[in-house]
C-alpha cells in the first residue's frame, strides 16, 4: 500500500497534488487518479474502470451480517444492541436481503485517506430505483484508513415486499472525494473510530458515550 502523507494546513485555495493543483471542492476522474499516485488516496484491490467522473464506485463484500435486535435498544447500553448474524450466500453466490431486513456488509476495497482529503459514500440510482437503500451514514472523514485501508461498512436495507438478490463483487455505491486544507486532528486519532476494520463491527457508541460521560466529571 502506497504510504499516506500528511499533510499541514494550506491557507490558500487550492491544493498542490503532484505537478497539477486542485482547487478545495469535489475531485474529478483525473484529480482522483492524482490523488492516488500521490499517495492521498489508497483503493485496494483497484479497478481504474471503476472511477467515474467525479467519484470512485465501490464494490459489495462477501461477509455480510444482519442486524437482528432482541429487545428494545438503549443506544448507551452495549448489551442490548442488535446482534450481527453472519448471513450466508445462495447456492449461486448471491446475498439475500428480506423485506425489511437491515444488513451490514462490506465493501470489497479498503480505503485510505490522508489527512486532507474527505469522503462521502452513497448508493447510486440503479439500487435505489429496485428500492434498496444502500448506505445509512456516508461521512468518511480525514484519516480514514490510513494505516493499511479500512473496509466502509454498508447498511443496506430492502424497502421492497419481496427479497433482494445482491451479488457480491458488483458495484455498489460510490465514494464522492473532496480535497480540503488539510484537518488538524485524523480520524485514524480519535478514540473507538473503524479507521483499521478490515471486517464489519458492530457500533461504538456505548463506548464514546461513556467515553464522554467519564470526561465530564
Amino acid at each position: 500500500m502506497t504510504t499516506l502523507q500528511p499533510v499541514p494546513a494550506n491557507p490558500l485555495s487550492e491544493l498542490d497534488f503532484g505537478d497539477r493543483r486542485i482547487e478545495r471542492g469535489v475531485l474529478t476522474d483525473w484529480e482522483i487518479r492524482k490523488a492516488r499516485n500521490d499517495g492521498d488516496l489508497s483503493v485496494l484491490p483497484f479497478d481504474g474502470t471503476l472511477i467515474r467522473p467525479a467519484a470512485i464506485s465501490l464494490r459489495l463484500g462477501d461477509k455480510a451480517y444482519s442486524l437482528v435486535s432482541t429487545g428494545p435498544v438503549d443506544i448507551a447500553d452495549q448489551a442490548t444492541y442488535p446482534d450481527l448474524v453472519p448471513k450466508e450466500l445462495d447456492d449461486q453466490g448471491r446475498l439475500r436481503v428480506e423485506p425489511g431486513e437491515v444488513v451490514l456488509a462490506p465493501t470489497l476495497e479498503r480505503i485510505g485517506l490522508s489527512n486532507r482529503l474527505a469522503g462521502l459514500v452513497d448508493g447510486t440510482s440503479d439500487y435505489a430505483r429496485l428500492g434498496v437503500s444502500v448506505v445509512l451514514c456516508g461521512q468518511v472523514s480525514p484519516g480514514f484508513g490510513s494505516g493499511n485501508g479500512a473496509v466502509l461498512t454498508l447498511e443496506i436495507v430492502n424497502h421492497l415486499r419481496h427479497a433482494v438478490l445482491l451479488h457480491p463483487g458488483a458495484r455498489i455505491c460510490n465514494l464522492m472525494l473532496f480535497a480540503s486544507a488539510g484537518s488538524e486532528e485524523s480520524y485514524d486519532r480519535i478514540p473507538h473510530n473503524y479507521s483499521n476494520d478490515h471486517l464489519v463491527m458492530p457500533s461504538r457508541l456505548a463506548e464514546r458515550m461513556e467515553r464522554t460521560h467519564n470526561s465530564s466529571n
